[in-house]
């Protein structure tokens, strides 16, 4: 059976999230086993949810007060395809520090997710750096449901405030689509990911184990 457009985005996307870590003493050439063996286990994460009726304007001004308080101050804007190295290595650079399994991306992989019309890319500068980006996807048969794929900011910008202006440029560009419902997931041993995102107002709503296979096993959050 020939795989839909739509479940060929996502497992692009999600092999884009999804990548290895070598520890210290393990050899480059160990990484496809160590793929292989959390593949075969499966990696579990949670599915989180936000509806837009839930985005208060009370809500939503607090959340700009916060940014507003913070010394750093970014400029948005949507990558193209000429932002493809910069978006890889700013990707690299920023799960260093994340406890997602993680291997380097390549530009043929950002190509092939950049390229789907309903995947867009936003990049954050500051102090005329590009420091930080968010990948938004559309699901849902009239595209009502917003989903934050995933994100990530350098090292050197993170714990000040910059994961918090990149998320409300990601509600305004969905506001401005007529979203019905934001959507994210993230990696269950990422408690600092977690942390922010139930912050900002998702719920846990199930968890997703995945597998080589794509298989997907749903568990529903008591």
């Amino acid at each position: 059976m020939k795989e839909s457009r739509l479940d060929l985005k996502k497992r692009r996307i999600r092999e884009f999230f999804s990548t290895f870590k070598l520890k210290p003493k393990e050899k480059e050439e160990d990484i496809d086993k160590i793929q292989e063996k959390v593949f075969q286990e499966g990696m579990v994460y949670i599915q989180m949810k936000l509806p837009v009726e839930k985005i208060t304007p009370e809500f939503e001004a607090e959340l700009i007060e916060t940014i507003e308080k913070n010394f750093i101050h970014a400029n948005i804007r949507e990558a193209t395809r000429k932002d493809l190295k910069i978006l890889m290595d700013l990707y690299n650079k920023a799960w260093l520090t994340s406890n997602t399994p993680f291997r380097p991306i390549t530009i043929d992989s950002l190509r092939q997710i950049i390229e789907d019309p309903d995947t867009v890319f936003l990049i954050s500068k500051v102090y005329g750096i590009d420091a930080g980006f968010v990948i938004l996807d559309f699901e849902g048969k009239n595209k009502e449901y917003g989903i934050i794929a995933g994100l990530g900011v350098l090292p050197r910008f993170q714990r000040k405030g910059l994961g918090t202006i990149l998320g409300m440029a990601a509600w305004n560009y969905f506001k401005n689509k007529g979203v019905i419902e934001l959507r994210c997931e993230v990696y269950k041993d990422n408690l600092g990911s977690h942390s922010f995102i139930k912050w900002i107002g998702f719920e846990e709503y199930k968890k997703m184990l995945y597998r080589k296979e794509d298989f997907l096993i749903e568990e529903e959050i008591e």
